[in-house]
């Protein structure tokens, strides 16, 4: 795009703020590099680039200076280019709610689900991005990363359970803002983008995915992301951790 900024993209895999920023940025006519850092390290150098305390991805850098955060980038970007736009009117504010919703209780949900339930298959790691299922070695690395991953989340069996438990009624939310309009339109909003890379990564997990097929919420998942690369087969997790699927009209 002529007469643009400089832009670059901090990101790590698997990670879907960053590939809600993505399509935001591409939605914008936006060019930008790409700067995939290692999980784990990522957070030093994230705090390095966007400043003490900050150490999570996404981050943006706008001509140098660093924007932080899946939020703070759609809104930046939203200031610079309003159109299209990802916080249409007469809905701006019930897309921003939305937003924050999808991002300060559903993901970090979706991560501790996503995590939790790696444990159990690690030789499933491979199939994101990767080799396929893992060989003995391969494995034997997902099971270091998965060890370090739980410490650094502070995921433990309870609190995955626990949030397994609470998706039905997440996934009902996401339902009703479809319903409602402020989700699932015909351009994506912030909150399309940021819920549904949350629920399309939550889709290649084989126990869960049935919470969440043939409802609204996986359209809204699959509409702007695709699918995912990888699987994690069914029978994953512990008998009895999964809730029954509710039929739905």
């Amino acid at each position: 795009m002529a007469g643009q900024p400089d832009l670059v993209l901090h990101v790590i895999p698997f990670s879907p703020p960053c590939e809600a920023v993505k399509v935001a940025l591409g939605r914008k006519g936006l060019e930008y590099e790409t700067v995939g850092l290692t999980p784990g390290p990522h957070a030093d150098e994230v705090e390095r680039v966007y400043g003490e305390g900050r150490r999570t991805v996404p981050g943006l850098l706008i001509d140098g200076e660093p924007v932080h955060g899946s939020i703070a980038i759609h809104e930046r970007l939203e200031a610079m280019l309003p159109q299209p736009p990802l916080y249409p009117e007469p809905i701006a504010d019930a897309v921003r709610a939305a937003e924050r919703w999808g991002d300060g209780e559903l993901q970090p949900a979706m991560r501790r689900m996503f995590w939790g339930t790696m444990h159990f298959r690690p030789e499933a790691l491979g199939t994101f991005g990767g080799p396929g299922s893992l060989d003995p070695a391969g494995v034997d690395f997902a099971i270091k990363l998965l060890r370090a991953t739980w410490r650094y989340i502070g995921i433990t069996a309870e609190t995955v359970a626990a949030d397994i438990a609470a998706l039905p009624a997440q996934v009902d939310r996401v339902d009703e803002l479809v319903a409602d309009g402020i989700l699932g339109g015909e351009d994506p909003t912030a909150a399309d983008l940021q819920i549904g890379a949350s629920l399309q990564l939550l889709l290649t997990l084989g126990d869960l995915r049935p919470l969440i097929a043939g409802r609204p919420a996986e359209s809204v998942a699959q509409r702007w992301f695709g699918s995912h690369p990888g699987d994690v087969p069914a029978g994953a997790l512990p008998a009895g951790w999964v809730p029954a699927a509710t039929a739905t009209a």
